[in-house]
């Protein structure tokens, strides 16, 4: 018997606010930072927290579609970047490029900016898996009603479109050969997506939506995971601005790729281990 989704883990468990905030955290660190080893400690930060949170087939369904991804811009920075001094490769003069040199510091810097890729991938994984969207959404309704609304109506439409284009597709591999064109089908499915829209706004008539009125505020007790999250997401958030500023995780690519490790490097990423899997070592309530 599965859990509910409120308590698979306390990644879950927490609310909607401290969980995304935790998910933004994790995923400004690889965006702020290139060194390989930071680099490398998010995407085995990731990977301890999908088993803790029970969302490692999440993770890889991810990673199936993100990792070539990643490769292809790895590629593309080694064919089209011109610095570097470690030369490994010496092609033709094509017209125009001119002499097509693969360095190494053009290859390495481009598998850093598709690991970077990646790890931010991986933490809207996160986001989309394990935080409530309609908690999250009613946060920012009562600073915009409309705003708000219309997030949260293009959240539950597109999974819905999303079933009908596969019954769309299963109707349509039953019919004999030469059936319905892509024309047809395209037709019906926005055929059923105006008859949609206009049931649904004809039901937010109904139920006073139009009238604009901020919604009641709805107090809620902040429970451990809460506070957990919410102080993992800040411990997260001072390590990305100490990479900003240069105070550990230095890089440079060009023109020789210098990546240094160095003891504040290190206590970084061991920083980034503790601060980002703390939160999941409390089980109380969970299961």
């Amino acid at each position: 018997m599965s859990l509910p989704r409120s308590r698979r883990s306390p990644l879950h468990a927490a609310r909607a606010g401290a969980a995304g905030a935790w998910c933004l955290a994790l995923g400004a660190v690889p965006l702020v930072s290139e060194h390989p080893a930071v680099l490398a400690a998010v995407l085995a930060v990731e990977v301890a927290a999908a088993r803790a949170a029970g969302l490692s087939r999440e993770l890889l369904r991810t990673a199936r579609w993100a990792v070539p991804f990643a490769i292809v811009v790895m590629l593309i920075n080694a064919l089209v970047a011109r610095e570097g001094l470690t030369v490994i490769f010496r092609g033709p003069d094509l017209p125009w490029r001119g002499q097509l040199d693969i360095t190494w510091e053009a290859l390495a810097y481009g598998g850093v900016l598709g690991l970077r890729m990646l790890a931010i991938f991986l933490s809207s994984t996160f986001l989309a898996a394990a935080v409530d969207a309609d908690e999250l959404l009613r946060g920012f309704r009562r600073a915009s009603l409309r705003s708000g609304l219309t997030a949260a109506l293009a959240m539950r439409l597109w999974p819905v479109l999303a079933r009908d284009g596969h019954r769309l597709a299963d109707a349509q591999r039953c019919l004999p050969e030469g059936g319905a064109s892509r024309t047809a089908v395209l037709r019906a499915v926005t055929a059923g997506a105006l008859d949609r829209a206009t049931d649904v706004a004809a039901t937010l008539e109904v139920r006073g939506f139009g009238l604009g009125l901020r919604p009641p505020r709805m107090p809620r007790p902040w429970s451990r995971h809460d506070i957990a999250f919410a102080a993992s997401a800040t411990a997260l958030l001072a390590l990305a601005a100490g990479v900003l500023a240069g105070a550990w995780a230095s890089f440079e690519p060009y023109p020789r790729m210098s990546a240094p490790l160095d003891g504040p490097t290190w206590a970084a990423i061991a920083a980034l281990a503790l601060c980002a899997l703390a939160p999941f070592a409390d089980r109380r309530g969970i299961g």
